[in-house]
């Protein structure tokens, strides 16, 4: 298809102060290594699985915004895409070569990029199991979650699965073969703008919970189906009891 996502990376935006916990933090957490950094000042790396591609980065940034984390989507039809996005009302914000920044409608930040790797990693294992960071949650106050869930699914071109209409998540089908899925949740209360979040699936989530914690991760809320951590520059994300190699809903 025209214009189609080929590949999905999620980026941790952290503030100077915090770079070097973050960067050791989740590549302890994935279990994967640091690239060489690159860009203008060297303020991007990424973390490379032992097989496939990356499809995380750790980017510093002058100051980390509320959910530290935006999105890149890679195509190999660039102008194709940036249409789309225009057009399903997306704001840029940033232009370079071969990259453009927009913000959704609801504040979520994301890139639209040239064709990037398409190589999913395997999961890691540990001795409580496997996990995989494998999904991206995008939390969206209530009042935008229709204008949102709309935005996604056109500028995507996935199919919007919604199980049930008065259930908080729906999410993006995404093509087989990508690491990264996209997950919407609409929040109990409202918020300023759309934040983004990631997931791990997990084989058994609160061993890997626990694995987490003993890395510098704190807890915030226990669920009977997730937990929601911390890490150690305050930014939110969840381990999931999602099997790494299926969909969350």
């Amino acid at each position: 298809m025209s214009g189609s996502v080929s590949w999905v990376t999620a980026s941790l935006d952290t503030a100077p102060e915090h770079a070097g916990e973050t960067e050791s933090f989740w590549a302890r957490v994935t279990g994967y290594r640091l690239s060489p950094r690159r860009g203008a000042h060297g303020e991007v790396a990424s973390l490379l699985p032992s097989a496939g591609d990356p499809h995380l980065h750790v980017q510093t940034v002058a100051r980390q915004s509320p959910g530290g984390l935006h999105l890149d989507l890679h195509t190999h039809d660039h102008g194709v895409l940036v249409a789309r996005a225009e057009g399903a009302g997306a704001s840029a914000t940033e232009l370079s070569a071969g990259r453009v920044e927009y913000r959704s409608p609801g504040g979520m930040t994301f890139c639209v990029v040239g064709s990037g790797p398409s190589r999913a990693a395997a999961p890691a294992s540990w001795p409580g199991g496997r996990s995989m960071v494998d999904q991206v949650c995008l939390d969206i106050p209530p009042s935008r979650w229709e204008e949102e869930c709309r935005f996604w699914a056109d500028l995507t071109a996935w199919e919007l699965v919604d199980q049930d209409p008065e259930d908080e998540f729906r999410r993006l089908r995404r093509p087989e073969g990508l690491a990264l899925q996209v997950l919407l949740q609409r929040l109990e209360n409202e918020r300023p703008e759309v934040v983004g979040h990631l997931d791990l699936g997990s084989d058994d989530y609160l061993a890997e919970t626990d694995r987490h914690r003993s890395l510098g991760a704190t807890e915030v809320r226990r669920t009977p189906h997730w937990v929601t951590l911390q890490d150690p520059s305050g930014r939110i994300y969840c381990v999931t009891r999602h099997p790494v190699d299926q969909p969350a809903v």
